[in-house]
This record gives C-alpha cells, structure tokens and sequence, in this order.
C-alpha cells in the first residue's frame, strides 16, 4: 500500500502544485498578481485587479486541483479507495499552498478545499459552499467567510454520519487556517479588506 500512498502524495501535490492565478493573470496582461493587494495566488487577489473573468477562472481551476486529484487517484491507482482519494486531494492543497516553483509561498486554498469537498460529498460542499456564500456577501470579507465555512466543514461531516470525511476536512481546515493566520490577525484589530478592492501592496 505504500506505493499507492506516494503515488497519490506525490500526483496530488505536483496537480496542487500548479500556479494558475500567475499563469492567467500574466497570459491575459494582467501583471504579476503577487505585486498588488495581498501579494497571494489566489482568485481574490487575482479579483483585485479588476479582471473577474480572470479571478472566476482561477476559482474553477483552483477548485479543479483537488477534484482532479481525487479523481484520477480513485481511478487509476491499483486498490485505491476513497481514504486514498481524499488524501489525494489533501495533497493537493497541500501544493496549492506551498508550491515547490514558487519557493512554497501559495495561494491560501479555499478554492482548493471546495473542489475536494464538494468531489467526496456534494452535499457537505453544498452546504459549506451556502456557508461562505452568506458570510462573504454579508460581510464582503473573503477571509472571514473561508474561515467560518471551513472550521465548519468538519462538524457538519460528522452530523452527516461520515468520520472518514470529518477528518478529511478537518485537516484541509487546519491547514487553511494557518494559511490565514495574517487574515486572522487582520480581523481581530479589524483592518481586513473587502473582496473586490484593488488595494496595492
């Protein structure tokens, strides 16, 4: 079984891995999103620079990572089961948010985390996704809704009677979490920006 396990580290980290909030952003003229609002590889940030095109993009491919992972590793790996498949897709944020290229400073993998969500169980990502819809267009802060829809994730799997998917969760949550660690400390003394702002570094 272990080759099967490294197998799916390896491919779910290198898919994760891919930036594709630079990669659009510089194809289509945008500049290197890095420079401008957080500096992060992401679709809010890539949403800063007035592109939502571009930023809706990013989101359908960031999500894409973990599905994909997911997917290809419950396919193609010789007795791969779910567990392997979502760990798959655990790798894969994992790259999303410390890519090798890019000297392992990613994106904060929200995006990520809702693909791999939503391919294990719709209707956990259905639910988390209404979560962050409510927060986000509330409040218009992107961090807080990840934040609260994500922590979220792992208790309501485990109301659905699924502890396999409650840990599944659970890590990608924490891993987030310390992605956003400077989000966190920007909504405690309340200097977080609004999605949609175009704030320079």
């Amino acid at each position: 079984m272990l080759p099967i396990w490294g197998l799916a580290a390896i491919g779910g980290y290198l898919l994760g891995s891919l930036p594709f909030g630079i990669l659009l952003t510089r194809w289509f003229g945008a500049g290197d999103i890095r420079q401008i609002g957080s500096g992060n590889i992401g679709a809010t940030n890539v949403l800063r620079t007035g592109r939502k095109d571009l930023a809706l993009a990013t989101v359908l491919l960031d999500a894409g990572k973990a599905a994909a992972a997911y997917g290809l590793a419950l396919h193609f790996l010789p007795e791969a089961t779910l567990v392997t498949a979502m760990f798959a897709a655990l790798c894969a944020l994992i790259g999303h948010c410390y890519p090798v290229w890019l000297k392992f400073k990613g994106g904060k993998g929200v995006a990520t985390f809702f693909g791999g969500v939503f391919i294990a169980d719709w209707q956990l990502g259905l639910i988390v996704g209404v979560i962050w819809l409510i927060v986000a267009f509330s409040m218009r802060i992107s961090s807080l809704a990840a934040l609260i829809a994500v922590n979220g994730a792992p208790a309501l799997a485990l109301a659905m009677g699924r502890p396999d998917l409650a840990v599944f969760v659970g890590l990608m949550a924490l891993v987030i979490s310390f992605r956003h660690l400077e989000n966190i400390r920007r909504l405690m003394s309340g200097t977080e920006p609004k999605f949609g702002s175009k704030d320079k570094k």
